[in-house]
């Protein structure tokens, strides 16, 4: 695939195709990791860590639960009760 480097303002842009981007797992506005190699200008998608809250729980002392003040006081701005 080849693409071209284009005039934007005072910078410089290439203009990523919608299915280069969904090879890259990256979507508009997406943080991008860039590099230089001997190959040329590396793009890579930042990936974010992914925890699982069993695995956050499991890391905490046992019986040393963190307390929230004023948590009952606290406004419900989602779905949080049922």
């Amino acid at each position: 695939m080849k693409l071209s480097i284009q005039k934007w303002g005072n910078s410089a842009s290439v203009r990523l195709p919608a299915a280069l981007l969904e090879q890259m797992g990256a979507v508009v506005g997406s943080a991008l990791e860039v590099s230089i190699t001997k190959e040329g200008l590396l793009l890579k998608p930042e990936r974010r860590p992914h925890y699982k809250l069993t695995d956050l729980l499991a890391e905490m002392p046992a019986g040393k639960l963190p307390s929230v003040e004023g948590w009952d006081e606290m406004p419900v701005v989602g779905q949080e009760t049922l």
